[in-house]
């Protein structure tokens, strides 16, 4: 036995009562326990956690991966309930199903100073389709109350073994102690990959093992990875069996936070990669490599790359639509409008086509691969070039390590002189180099005809806009009536077409009154909904019930009217992980407020302007008093969709300083 050590670290907890981590062996100190001693604001806590994971071997099938999980969990009040309700998906897409099985559950309470249990029962377990490729088994334990313990075990079968699911270490709440270990043949070469900042202790071990086989008719070696071949007797095989051990105590929350993106990108978690294979009298095989050979390996699949290659099922569709196109450009986006308004997407995603690209065009449906691949396919044949993009949505995490299943979504991008363009034809209210905030996740990788492939990223350079203009008046009961005009760019307009669209003018009056309180609107008009090649315009009429305070003979304003920062977003004292804005925006204000008759200006904001380090952002603020008028204009630019946490406290600090100056008052005085 010989350790690894990742980072020379491994939290022992200190507690006051010894704890038993066998199945039932809940004690009573884990139920009067009222708050988490380390994290008293926490719901619940992961009191301990177990997963054990084996590869084994079976005569009549091959290896299979067997997954026991048990965990413990403290529920301190009802907002934990929530960790009663697990979620275990089983992959059901290929040709062999995971199965789950062995569940058991028991809730434990403290009642007149006795533990009871209630054992959850065959009612509370049941299963659902999830989506095509995964169906759900559920449960939910039973009897919650304020205080309870919960366990459960269960476990899962699999014929799948090129990866290990992700073993999570970290979770929103606090995790006391947690025993991760797995155990593969030396046959099985497995690759640890490790996610998040918690360090770890990784223990290796190795210990002898035996393993019945088959022999195929005339050979004294064995095959592992079939059942088809035949076999004409069993024999025995010495081997060693491969372990990796992590125990980790005292793991703290990691809980959403402002701009996280996917915060599960930044949890401790593990996983297993296959690496190669090296079967006795078989050639060592290689399953993982580079981001290079895995796009390779993508794009050689007949429903990836395979489906670029026919063209003749759309060819004369395609020479009508592009026919009096003047530049690649053009013949870009009129392809692009074509595919959109051809096709409906079926809410489901991939890396590779489902239906296929020929078969989706005549049905005029399919998936993100069917579609975009077909996109790819018909710029190709309008002499542009064009290539597929697979990247990995922001709800599936960042890749980090080269593997075939950390994409699960593929665009197109196309090349235009030196710039390339991004392009989803799935979403209706898309543009070139416009895609929906799902996909902005850091990188996509674009795979080439010839196999090679590079890094693009996914996050537009083009600043999403807002401009506004506000005109106002203070009215003699303290109101605010004025008028407003916007006009928004970029994934401002997307993110506002996504959302009334499809709604009625009542439904989208409502939801603006319902961006901002105390203020009643009239007259909404949404200009350019359905046009996404131009900026989507806002107007309306509004009443401000509360932008006004008296005091004695003085009227105290709020400049930005219903548009001013209220807080800061970043509030934790320090940030581990990248804050994620999405995209880069400035928003523009110019607003006039006119001044009521009896009333004279004694003071007004000063202006400023902030910048912060690397010019990350900026923020200017300008007041000035021009007759019976009052004229703001702020100007509030962010420069760059990922700021490092490096840049956390300057990020903090440029906030407290835009809210602290968007809240300062006007002073008018009665004269």
């Amino acid at each position: 036995m010989h350790k690894i050590t990742l980072l020379a670290f491994l939290l022992v907890a200190s507690t006051a009562f010894a704890q038993d981590f066998r199945f039932g062996k809940v004690s009573i100190e884990e139920l009067q326990e009222e708050a988490h001693p380390k994290d008293s604001e926490s719901d619940a806590a992961i009191l301990y956690r177990e997963q054990y994971s084996h590869l084994d071997y079976y005569q009549n099938s091959g290896f299979r991966l067997t997954t026991e999980v048990f965990e413990r969990i403290k529920i301190y009040n009802s907002d934990g309930f929530e960790w009663a309700t697990q979620n275990i998906p089983i992959y059901t897409g290929g040709s062999e199903n995971e199965s789950v099985g062995k569940i058991k559950g028991v809730t434990y309470t403290l009642e007149d100073g006795k533990i009871e249990e209630t054992k959850l029962r065959n009612d509370g377990i049941f299963e659902e389709e999830k989506n095509k490729f995964y169906d759900l088994k559920k449960f939910t334990m039973p009897n919650l109350k304020p205080g309870c313990v919960i366990e459960f075990q269960y476990q899962i079968t699999s014929p799948y073994y090129s990866s290990i699911d992700e073993i999570r270490l970290q979770e929103e709440i606090p995790v006391n102690q947690v025993d991760v270990s797995f155990y593969a043949p030396e046959w099985l070469v497995y690759q640890l990959h490790r996610k998040g900042l918690l360090p770890l202790n990784v223990e290796e071990t190795s210990q002898a093992d035996r393993i019945n086989y088959s022999v195929r008719q005339g050979s004294s070696t064995g095959n592992f990875q079939t059942k088809d071949r035949p076999r004409l007797e069993t024999r025995t095989i010495d081997f060693q069996r491969k372990g990796y051990k992590v125990t980790a105590s005292d793991i703290p929350a990691m809980r959403e936070e402002a701009f996280s993106s996917n915060i599960d990108n930044y949890k401790a978690a593990l996983n297993f990669e296959l690496s190669f294979t090296n079967f006795p009298g078989e050639p060592l095989q290689t399953m993982s490599s580079s981001w290079e050979a895995v796009s390779k390996s993508i794009y050689d699949s007949d429903n990836f790359g395979g489906q670029l290659n026919s063209t003749r099922f759309f060819d004369d569709a395609i020479d009508e639509v592009i026919a009096g196109a003047t530049s690649p450009s053009e013949k870009l986006t009129r392809i692009f409008e074509y595919v959109k308004q051809k096709m409906v997407w079926n809410n489901y995603i991939g890396v590779y086509a489902d239906e296929g690209v020929k078969e989706a065009y005549k049905n005029g449906v399919g998936n993100s691969a069917d579609i975009n691949l077909m996109l790819v396919s018909m710029l190709r044949y309008a002499g542009i070039d064009a290539n597929p993009v697979i990247l990995s949505t922001r709800d599936n995490g960042i890749p980090v390590y080269p593997t075939r299943n950390g994409f699960n979504d593929v665009i197109a991008g196309a090349k235009l002189e030196d710039h390339i363009f991004l392009l989803d034809a799935t979403n209706k209210k898309g543009a070139p180099d416009l895609l929906d905030e799902n996909l902005l996740n850091w990188n996509g990788r674009m795979i080439r005809e010839d196999g090679s492939s590079e890094w693009v990223s996914l996050y537009p350079s083009a600043h999403a806009t807002e401009s506004t203009l506000i005109s106002t008046e203070i009215n003699a009961d303290l109101t605010t009536t004025g008028s407003l005009k916007s006009r928004y760019t970029g994934n401002y307009g997307l993110l506002f077409r996504k959302k009334f669209g499809e709604s009625s003018q009542d439904d989208q009056l409502k939801a603006f009154e319902g961006m901002y309180s105390g203020i009643e609107l009239d007259g909404l008009a949404l200009e350019n909904l359905d046009n996404v090649y131009e900026p989507l315009e806002v107007a309306y009429d509004f009443e401000l019930l509360s932008g006004i305070e008296e005091v004695g003979d003085k009227l105290y304003v709020s400049p930005l009217m219903h548009k001013a920062t209220d807080e800061n977003p970043f509030k934790s004292d320090e940030r581990l992980h990248p804050i994620d804005f999405r995209y880069p925006w400035k928003d523009r204000y110019i607003i006039n407020i006119k001044i009521p008759e009896g009333y004279t200006v004694e003071s007004i904001p000063e202006s400023v302007l902030y910048n912060m380090t690397d010019k990350l952002a900026s923020f200017a603020y300008r007041v000035s008093q021009s007759g019976n008028s009052i004229n703001i204009s702020t100007d509030f630019s962010l420069n760059s969709s990922i700021i490092a946490p490096d840049y956390y406290q300057d990020l903090k600090k440029f906030y407290e300083m835009i809210v602290t100056k968007q809240n300062e008052k006007i002073v008018l005085t009665k004269i």
